[in-house]
């Protein structure tokens, strides 16, 4: 017997079909067999909860009962992720990059917000140092979602260096896409980790589009939650428009949330992380940078992520941040302090796991 959500009638008049009032009909029964369901009533002393016994994750089912003005409520037993879920048969799948399996070692994912191919030499420094800070991903802006259309929007030449610096490195790296023509470009490239960005998180078309894309890849994909604080099984099924294609290699990563406290550039939401474990096996990494939006805040926030559970950071650094663009002049750690923050989360992480 499968997993049974129930049916919860609001009304003392509707508990059963006997106590249905006159000229009334439950027709629960009958939507439920239509999708080879079956109902099982449990009466009780004030209400009467219906059991919906067999698959019931067909969402117009769902929406269908929902639509019964008798019905309270629908309290769903079975996931509706098919493959996110901490309980399905990816529960034991684990993604690796740069040397790390998530899980069982701190991933850190370091650089610049936006590569600047005016001066790529500042990219190089850039990721020798988070190298030497201890990163294993080197991420790069190449192309940048703007609020405003006339700041800038990134270089497709920027591809060349970010993966010059991954040459010169020998580390992977990080790259975010917005559309189909960059998604292409950044695969054949050789781009290993693709970014979603909050912008795009709920753009379903994109999503599929990336799942079609790496579905026979080692490619993993960083996505980020959306702007918005919408409800955790959104960002989960975001994901599941990924994985849905056959590459279960999908990172979820919270990065703030709208409204944001006075001070900080978003609302920091580290501490969803415990709250998704529940829920999905896939790791959490959290990017504390554009939580806050202040370097001077970015080491408390990365050691919050990884008190809260956090399976690897995605912090963005500059050599020179004043030299930057895009955020790295407000939110970039310098090398020192990127070495010193990694440091910390590490031992920090690994005294959780000794505990």
């Amino acid at each position: 017997m499968s997993n049974w959500p129930s049916l919860d009638c609001r009304s003392k008049q509707i508990y059963d079909r006997a106590l249905l009032a006159p000229g009334m009909r439950f027709d629960g029964p009958a939507i439920v067999t239509e999708f080879g369901c079956q109902i099982q009533p449990i009466i009780g002393a004030v209400r009467t909860i219906y059991a919906i016994v067999g698959d019931e994750r067909d969402e117009l089912m769902i929406n269908r009962l929902e639509g019964l003005d008798y019905i309270e409520r629908i309290d769903r037993i079975q996931s509706p992720f098919k493959l996110m879920d901490r309980r399905s048969d990816l529960a034991t799948h684990r993604i690796a990059i740069g040397g790390v399996t998530l899980g069982e070692q701190l991933l850190v994912i370091a650089g610049q917000c936006t590569i600047d191919p005016k001066n790529p030499n500042y990219f190089y420094e850039t990721a020798a140092a988070v190298k030497e800070a201890g990163a294993h991903v080197i991420r790069g802006g190449v192309w940048k979602p703007r609020t405003n259309p006339y700041s800038f929007q990134g270089d497709a030449k920027s591809l060349d260096i970010l993966m010059e610096a991954h040459r010169r490195t020998g580390l992977p790296v990080d790259a975010e896409v917005m559309d189909e023509r960059q998604l292409a470009s950044a695969l054949d490239a050789g781009v290993p980790m693709l970014q979603v960005g909050a912008r795009n998180a709920l753009n379903y078309s994109l999503l599929s589009a990336i799942g079609r894309a790496v579905a026979n890849r080692p490619t993993v994909v960083l996505l980020k939650r959306s702007l918005h604080m919408g409800p955790l099984a959104e960002f989960i099924s975001a994901a599941e428009y990924i994985a849905s294609f056959g590459n279960p290699n999908v990172i979820l990563c919270p990065r703030g949330t709208s409204p944001a406290p006075d001070g900080y550039r978003n609302h920091p939401d580290e501490c969803i992380t415990p709250l998704l474990k529940e829920r999905t096996w896939a790791p959490v990494v959290v990017d504390p940078s554009h939580s806050v939006g202040k370097a001077s805040y970015v080491p408390a926030c990365a050691l919050a992520a990884v008190a809260y559970g956090a399976d690897g950071l995605c912090i963005e650094a500059h050599v020179s941040p004043n030299h930057g663009i895009g955020d790295d002049p407000k939110q970039a750690l310098t090398p020192p302090v990127l070495a010193e923050t990694i440091k910390k989360a590490r031992q920090l992480w690994q005294l959780q796991r000794e505990n």
